[in-house]
């Protein structure tokens, strides 16, 4: 049984390192470590579309369409509908963009009155390897094609290595737009950027893309006040937050840590809170000192929630809390899984106390959850060029 800790005060993409492709067991699992409904229900993945080139995330628009969307690493927007994936791509950028290893077309996020305004943002490295988040809008005469003439620069920055780039996007309830980079790469954070507040390497951001052209900052975001400080950032001390996400139904943040060398982690931060949380890295790597090895200060850090180890996993890949009606015996479980081992979980909180169960070992290279309109769940294999639906087993 994996154990989830509460704060302490209340990855391509991911860390692609050596790891089997056989799935790895989540440790113990107990009879008593589900929901109070009972253990979640027998699950398998249902292929619903294949033929993606290493797809990173999955989203929908919000619009009513039901339409999913897939990000192909390359630079490419795909649309699944009605079942079918189109042929033809809803934006196609690869000719602008820095792609492999961790690097390529890494987040989406459909603006919250997309149905009205036809706002989209994605996250990219471009040519030079550097971060940049841009905004587009759709066609005027094809919902199923962007305008690649109406893209805007909104946010660039600088990477010094290849990997670690964050990527994830997802407006916040608050309707601001919320995006997470990496500590700038290397190994160990070598430039000390995820406790340093002069940088925006090693966080969670929170912009107003409403408020001005290319964006406003809030007026409550927690470091607005301080000249030693980005007044973007909302929350620090990460080292590759490669996935995060919204509750749908209670607006808490779920945020998912590429380790190191030892810990995976999950980090979470209720919807009352006010920002500026410090999630320990790279004084902690999990739960645990990382540097020094032993005796670090952890004052003011906050612990993650959860944290599992190599033995399991090499790469968490952050879910979603599920809200759909499916599984009932599934609801307001935290879903996640492991790029490396396939594994998946579902987390709940029992008594007080966070623990995770294993509902099903995936065999995929697992890049991204996804979640559709409904509040169903879907698993992109970034190997196996597929996305699939989270269903019942037969």
């Amino acid at each position: 049984m994996i154990q989830l800790r509460r704060p302490i005060l209340l990855a391509l993409l991911l860390a692609l390192v050596a790891c089997g492709p056989t799935p790895a067991s989540a440790q113990d699992s107990d009879e008593d470590a589900g929901p109070e409904a009972g253990q979640p229900p027998g699950l398998e993945l249902v292929e619903i579309a294949t033929g993606f080139e290493s797809p990173t995330t999955i989203v929908h628009a919000g619009d009513g369409s039901e339409r999913l969307f897939v990000l192909e690493q390359p630079g490419r927007i795909r649309v699944i509908e009605n079942g079918e994936l189109l042929p033809d791509p809803f934006l196609d950028i690869g000719g602008e963009i820095s792609s492999g290893g961790e690097r390529g077309l890494l987040g989406l996020a459909f603006h919250p009155n997309y149905a009205q305004n036809g706002r989209f943002f994605i996250d990219h490295t471009d040519s030079n390897g550097d971060s940049v988040v841009a905004g587009y809008s759709v066609s005027e005469d094809d919902p199923n094609r962007a305008d690649p003439g109406s893209a805007m620069e909104i946010l660039h920055v600088e990477q010094p290595y290849a990997n670690h780039n964050g990527g994830g996007l997802a407006f916040g309830p608050d309707g601001y737009l919320y995006l997470s980079l990496g500590d700038g790469g290397s190994g160990g954070d070598p430039q000390d950027n995820g406790q340093n507040l002069e940088t925006l390497l090693g966080t969670i951001l929170r912009i107003d893309v409403d408020g001005a052209d290319p964006y406003a900052i809030p007026a409550d975001n927690p470091f607005v006040d301080d000249d030693n400080a980005r007044p973007e950032i909302w929350a620090y001390g990460l080292r590759n937050p490669w996935r995060f996400s919204f509750d749908s139904e209670t607006g808490d943040l779920w945020m998912a840590d590429v380790g190191q060398n030892v810990w995976e982690e999950i980090n979470f931060q209720s919807a009352e809170s006010s920002g500026g949380e410090n999630y320990g890295w790279n004084i902690m790597e999990g739960a645990h000192c990382f540097e020094p090895a032993e005796g670090c200060d952890t004052e003011g850090l906050v612990m993650p929630v959860l944290e599992y180890d190599h033995d399991q996993g090499c790469s968490v890949t952050g879910g979603y809390r599920y809200r759909g009606d499916e599984f009932p015996g599934l609801v307001g479980m935290y879903v996640f899984g492991d790029y490396c081992s396939g594994q998946i979980w579902g987390a709940s909180d029992t008594e007080g106390e966070w623990t995770s169960v294993p509902l099903l070992s995936s065999g995929l290279r697992i890049s991204a959850f996804g979640e559709d309109e409904a509040g169903e769940l879907y698993v992109a294999g970034h190997s196996s060029g597929s996305i699939y639906r989270l269903g019942p087993s037969q």
